[in-house]
């Protein structure tokens, strides 16, 4: 793998940022102070209890945000289908926090299996969303009626019933004055508001194109064990079954198709692309992609070019590039933005080199709105870019063009109801060991 195919997360490494560099809440509706009394949590003194739900390297990496975020953070309960995962997110805490008392995670409060979240959901304040997002709505619309306030990672979903589901448990957690913070953090990055801010200015005027990329080496694989169950052996390699990941259209490069919706200030009217597996072709790498190409139309008539690869020994590229009517604006995840003139001439340059962390940043903003008694709600931007990345998968699996509506109003649903050990998994192996690949042209996406 030439790049690191997202930043390091999990790391526990001093806070990189001023505590007090304050920005603006990145894209998250601030709804205004609450009534006196509605928060409970007004005290910088007072605890706040954490539950991760989903103990990879994601939800490990959020927790210890969580903990440099507010001092009055404690982790209460950690879950997650497997007990390894458990145990090294604990080992991974300790080595920081094992004498501060704020982990505080009996062997009681360790849960695992697939029920495991309802039991740590009851016991916090805050719960973290971490465990493959095939599970999030599920877990999103149980810790909305248990009245927490969430962080969700990225996507919200991995099919369009998921995100309805997603769309009404907000609906719930907004009547319920609750916050809701999602993991796409370019809305949390300081270069980024400086972007939009440029944008809105009409410093390149009226955008009319982009082009979007994430394309990168690939990721990990665990080998199959010769006692593994189906299930089991799915769970492990969650990133590579469309109904745990949704395929790295999703998964990864939702980030920059939600830059795209995100400067636009719109969300696509249509897709059609191609995509297909050249390089990812065997038995361990299950029914997605190594590629996708998407043209995505938005009611203003700009369009998007956007890409995504998973092959080794390629150029690496994760930005975004947008063509107004008189520039342009470059931005990546690295704190870069840079405007020219359609003449070459630079008019701005950002310096990010002080930027805050953007991981650290959404963090700091859920608990600070918390202890205010504000509410960030980042649902509805976080589920309709979901679909629109969903919306770009139908249209390279099917070969079709996708519209917004068509997409939106889709009832197939590829993530069991009833989910546990002994499930029968959605996609199964053939007799050779390999599974059903996406065909376009023959593949049904609606």
């Amino acid at each position: 793998m030439n790049k690191p195919d997202k930043p390091i997360k999990t790391a526990i490494s001093r806070r990189e940022f001023c505590k007090n560099a304050s920005m603006a809440v990145g894209g998250g509706l601030i709804l205004g102070s609450l009534p006196v009394g509605a928060s409970a949590f007004a005290a910088a003194s007072s605890e706040l209890k954490v539950a991760v739900i989903g103990c990879g390297g994601r939800g490990t990496g959020a927790a210890n945000q969580a903990l440099q975020a507010d001092e009055g953070v404690k982790i209460v309960a950690l879950a997650d289908a497997f007990r390894n995962r458990v145990d090294d997110c604990y080992n991974t805490l300790s080595q920081r926090y094992g004498d501060t008392g704020r982990l505080d995670v009996p062997e009681e409060h360790k849960f695992t299996g697939f029920d495991a979240y309802q039991n740590a959901i009851d016991l916090a304040d805050v719960v973290i969303l971490a465990a493959p997002p095939g599970f999030r709505p599920k877990h999103f619309e149980a810790a909305v009626k248990a009245g927490k306030h969430v962080f969700m990672e990225k996507p919200v979903a991995t099919d369009v019933p998921g995100v309805h589901q997603v769309l009404d448990a907000g609906r719930e957690a907004k009547r319920k004055n609750l916050n809701v913070v999602v993991g796409l953090q370019r809305r949390y990055q300081t270069n980024y508001h400086e972007a939009l801010k440029r944008i809105q200015n009409q410093e390149i005027g009226r955008i009319i194109s982009g082009q979007v990329y994430w394309n990168s080496g690939g990721v990990w694989v665990n080998e199959r064990e010769a006692d593994q169950s189906e299930i089991e052996y799915q769970m492990r390699n969650w990133y590579y079954f469309n109904w745990l990941c949704g395929d790295h259209i999703l998964e990864q490069h939702i980030h920059n198709i939600d830059v795209a919706n995100w400067f636009i200030g719109e969300y696509p009217v249509k897709a059609q692309g191609m995509g297909g597996r050249e390089v990812r072709t065997g038995k361990d790498h299950g029914e997605i992609f190594d590629h996708h190409f998407v043209e995505y139309t938005y009611p203003s008539g700009a369009v998007i070019s956007s890409q995504c690869r998973h092959k080794p020994n390629c150029m690496n590229r994760v930005d975004e590039v947008f063509q107004g009517t008189t520039g342009t604006i470059h931005t990546d995840g690295s704190h870069k933005t840079v405007i020219r003139d359609w003449n070459g001439n630079i008019h701005y340059d950002h310096d990010g080199s002080n930027d805050p962390n953007p991981y650290q940043q959404e963090h700091d903003d859920l608990f600070a709105a918390i202890r205010n008694g504000n509410v960030i709600d980042d649902t509805d931007f976080g589920a309709k870019s979901t679909l629109a990345a969903i919306m770009g998968r139908m249209a390279t699996y099917s070969g079709q063009e996708i519209g917004w509506d068509e997409a939106f109003q889709s009832d197939l649903k590829i993530v069991p109801d009833e989910q546990g050990w002994d499930m029968t998994p959605p996609v199964l192996p053939n007799d050779d060991g390999y599974y059903p690949v996406p065909v376009p042209g023959e593949t049904r996406v609606i």
